[in-house]
């Protein structure tokens, strides 16, 4: 027992380094899918009690299916190859903010919700997910939890299924839903054939299941849920992850409607908002940023 004892020492002490308060200000914690202390840790467990360990990153990302993706240019901002498209360097900021709020709290499964549909959840989470793996070893996976209208695989250009609905019926094991692209470290779980009541489904205990197996192979593990001011579905995928993003839709999204998904999620960390649909050139920093910065860059004369 004594190996035992010291490998999950040695996996609270890495977990302690982690947790707010623990580090200098200004320090941030970017999580390793799996850490190493992680993997000893689950081990360990399995031999002290004879439960299964979660998956391990190599044993599982071997069972991963590889699928032709054809993404939709117009709104894939990051499978085009240019740096500077519109709306790029929004999503790298939202991803700062991310890691910043990382350094403060555990956080790694976000829901990405919205008040009503049309409102550019699936767009924000999916563009997400792509700039977050633009980063050297960062794994992020997707999921389709939006069972009434999913709408992944479409802008992804992926298969449909099988995906998550085929799981929480109980049809399809987690190797069997998962699937990758062409843009390394990015895999989808879509939404798959829905034979049932999404809410049933959702709160069947078994997405609980299959997020904590597959939590640890993941840095980022990003969820699109329905349109939170509409159906109950994302209050209840919001109890398995550890902090929402609230989409709006500029000059689109009745106030009533913002404030009754904010309602929904008054009991959950919600992270921040974020305003989809803005004019081009109509933030105030826009014209300090693209002449400067953007593709076009003009040198100055003395």
């Amino acid at each position: 027992m004594s190996r035992i004892h010291e490998a999950l020492k040695k996996a609270e002490q890495e977990r302690a380094m982690s947790q707010p308060g623990s580090l200098p200000e200004g320090s941030q914690v970017f999580r390793e899918a799996p850490l190493e202390a992680e993997r000893v840790m689950a081990g360990a467990v399995a031999l002290a009690t004879g439960v299964a360990p979660a998956l391990t990153a190599d044993s599982a990302l071997s069972h991963i299916r590889q699928t032709d993706w054809h993404p939709d240019p117009k709104t894939m901002l990051f499978f085009s190859g240019e740096e500077h498209t519109a709306g790029m360097e929004e999503f790298r900021t939202l991803r700062s903010r991310l890691y910043q709020a990382r350094a403060k709290q555990p956080l790694s499964k976000i829901l990405v919700s919205s008040a009503l549909p049309k409102e550019g959840k699936s767009f924000t989470a999916a563009n997400l997910a792509q700039v977050i793996v633009r980063q050297h070893g960062r794994r992020v996976l997707l999921i389709d939890a939006d069972l009434r209208n999913p709408q992944l695989h479409h802008i992804l250009g992926a298969e449909p299924g099988p995906g998550l609905a085929d799981y929480l019926q109980g049809e399809m094991d987690e190797f069997s839903i998962i699937q990758r692209g062409p843009m390394e470290n990015l895999f989808l779980i879509p939404a798959g054939r829905n034979n049932g009541n999404p809410a049933e489904l959702v709160a069947n205990g078994r997405l609980k299941s299959l997020l904590g197996r597959l939590d640890p192979v993941f840095d980022w593990v990003i969820i699109d849920s329905p349109p939170a001011a509409l159906v109950s579905d994302a209050g209840l995928l919001a109890n398995y992850c550890d902090g929402v993003l609230l989409v709006v839709r500029s000059n689109a999204t009745p106030v009533e409607a913002a404030r009754k998904a904010k309602q929904e999620f008054a009991e959950r960390n919600v992270l921040g908002v974020v305003l989809n649909g803005i004019a081009p050139g109509s933030s105030p920093y826009s014209q300090y940023y693209y002449p400067a910065y953007g593709p076009n860059k003009v040198e100055a004369k003395n």
